[in-house]
């Protein structure tokens, strides 16, 4: 049988640390084997408490923060045993006597809360990172794996996502950076306030030692972060892990990018070759109907050619029997007028008319008989073709009564009365006091035709321009716009023919008119704006104008001139009717 030297758990958690380089070396104690632990101890300074190691002062300057509360235990008692004062005999004096640093070192470690103050400004910690160089990049897991293990220890959230290896799967890299991006630490430095709240001798000035304390605190807990930070960036930006997948998302982009092209090239290529089949199709199309309408037409020819030849074969049969007889005639003069009737009969007669005719008369053999049967026929076509005469002058006449009366109504009531009309509707709406004869009276004060409209009339017409199509309002608005526009082309022809120019704006254009109507918004903006602006405003017109962006200042003058001969126009009106009324 053989013995086998077990460790315990802290010796082994000690030694793995160590053999990944989580606490120096020089933790060991092997560099301070010459320095006795005597020697350390008695050149304290009870006054320089902060200053020493209270592991060392312990005997655990190996352990550190792997030792265990009951090694911490042990160890104070084993130092109380041996460097007590009532054990080395002699006068001891308590402030400046090394065994009250042995006192301290056990107040602060013995302490969870305080042990861990004092591990977060370990001095054997080193707080070194990485830089970005090509040896973090060529050896990256070597260079940054080590350095993270050791600043895992500050973690409050455990256990740690590790950095892996090049074989890690992508959610694994995209977790660690995620944890350390997020990194919550636990290491804090209440350890190095330069002073004691409690030595402050009010509330008042330990309340400002307190505020003093936590500035700095706060300082050096953002240059943790920061650290921290940026050894996450610098081996965010070393890892070729990271690098790789950058690499395959530019590269899956592009492939995206170019199967997009493709797709949208495909597309149109297919669209084409659509567009392209239909034109085909309808071209197809267009040449079957217009060989089918050259078939129909060339076979439609021949059966006119064959009927006329035909015509002309039985007309040359029949003609060839009159000729026998000598027209049925006694003298020249009976000649010739049978012969005009047997032309008129064969230009009259379809081809199956002719051909009855000729059998008709082949099986008459008295010869009065065969003369009664052409003189019947010949009286049967006049009929015919007078008849059609009285129905096509009695349709002509009833087509002359509908011009003429269309004449007669577009005499009555001209196109500038018909928008006079229109005009006087809209300005006097329904509830205006005699209404019909305020509006018969202003047609009859703006019309320049000189006909007396009285309300009767102009109800009538008003009704029957209610009932024309909305097209045909929309025409007798085109048609009185037409002649507005022709009046103001005549009245500058002179110019023109005077003076040739490459313009061909209207007068009106020339001057900055719009002659477009002026929509219901225009309106608003140009009531809103004569009430926004009074008489008394400077530049008034000018500033009208910028209220209403389609229409110049000198439309805004014009529209204003125009409203206020149209109120005054409506008061005439108004005061005409009355007057009527009263006499």
């Amino acid at each position: 049988l053989s013995l086998v030297a077990i460790d315990s758990y802290q010796e082994w958690k000690r030694k793995v640390f160590i053999e990944f380089g989580l606490i120096k070396s020089v933790c060991l104690g092997t560099s301070d084997e010459a320095i006795s632990e005597e020697e350390y101890l008695k050149n304290l300074d009870p006054k320089n408490w902060k200053e020493q190691d209270h592991y060392a002062v312990l005997g655990l300057r190996s352990k550190r923060f792997l030792a265990s509360d009951d090694e911490i235990r042990r160890n104070y008692r084993k130092q109380v045993l041996r460097h007590h004062p009532d054990k080395r005999g002699g006068n001891v004096d308590p402030e400046t006597d090394y065994f009250a640093c042995i006192t301290k070192a056990y107040e602060i470690l013995g302490d969870t809360v305080k042990r861990r103050s004092y591990d977060s400004v370990d001095p054997y910690f080193d707080d070194e990172i990485p830089q970005l160089n090509s040896n973090s990049k060529l050896n990256f897991y070597e260079v940054f794996d080590p350095v993270f293990k050791r600043n895992a220890r500050w973690s409050n959230v455990q256990p740690v996502s590790e950095l892996g290896n090049d074989l890690s799967s992508r959610e694994d890299v995209e977790s660690f950076y995620s944890f350390w991006y997020n990194f919550d630490s636990w290491r804090e430095f209440s350890y190095l306030d330069e002073e004691d709240k409690e030595k402050g001798q009010d509330r008042g000035e330990r309340r400002w030692i307190e505020k003093q304390n936590k500035l700095a605190r706060q300082k050096r807990k953002k240059e943790e972060m920061t650290r921290i930070r940026q050894l996450t960036d610098n081996a965010y930006t070393c890892d070729p892990r990271v690098q790789r997948f950058k690499e395959e998302d530019k590269q899956r982009k592009i492939q995206q990018k170019l199967a997009k092209e493709e797709a949208k090239k495909a597309k149109i290529k297919e669209e084409e070759e659509m567009r392209r089949r239909e034109e085909e199709k309808a071209r197809k199309l267009r040449e079957e109907e217009e060989e089918r309408r050259k078939t129909i037409k060339e076979q439609n020819k021949k059966e006119k050619e064959a009927l006329k030849k035909m015509k002309r074969k039985e007309r040359k049969l029949l003609e060839q029997i009159f000729e026998d007889n000598n027209y049925f005639a006694q003298n020249d003069a009976e000649k010739v007028t049978n012969l005009q009737d047997f032309d008129k009969v064969c230009h009259f007669f379809t081809l199956e008319e002719i051909i009855a005719f000729k059998n008709s008369f082949n099986e008459l053999s008295s010869l009065e008989k065969k003369k009664e049967l052409f003189f019947n026929e010949v009286q049967k076509l006049n009929n015919r073709i007078n008849k059609e005469k009285e129905e096509n002058t009695l349709k002509s006449s009833k087509n002359s009564n509908i011009e003429e009366s269309n004449d007669s109504d577009s005499k009555k009531w001209s196109h500038d009365d018909t928008q006079l009309l229109i005009k006087a509707v809209n300005l006097f709406p329904a509830g205006t006091q005699s209404r019909w004869e305020v509006i018969a009276a202003f047609i009859t004060q703006h019309s320049s035709s000189g006909i007396q409209r009285k309300a009767k009339d102009v109800l009538s017409k008003a009704k029957n321009l209610q009932k024309l199509d909305p097209s045909l309002k929309d025409e007798v608005n085109r048609k009185a716009a037409t002649k507005v526009l022709n009046n103001i082309q005549h009245k500058t022809t002179a110019a023109d023919e005077a003076t040739p120019s490459e313009r061909y704006e209207s007068p009106a254009e020339l001057q900055g008119l719009n002659l477009e109507p002026w929509s219901n918004e225009e309106q608003k903006l140009l009531e809103q704006a004569l009430k926004t602006y009074p008489a008394s405003t400077v530049d008034r017109w000018d500033r009208i104008a910028e209220c209403i962006p389609t229409r110049s200042k000198k439309d805004c003058m014009k529209r204003y001139k125009e409203l206020v001969e149209l109120v005054k126009a409506k008061k005439a009106a108004q005061e005409a009717v009355q007057k009527v009324k009263k006499t």
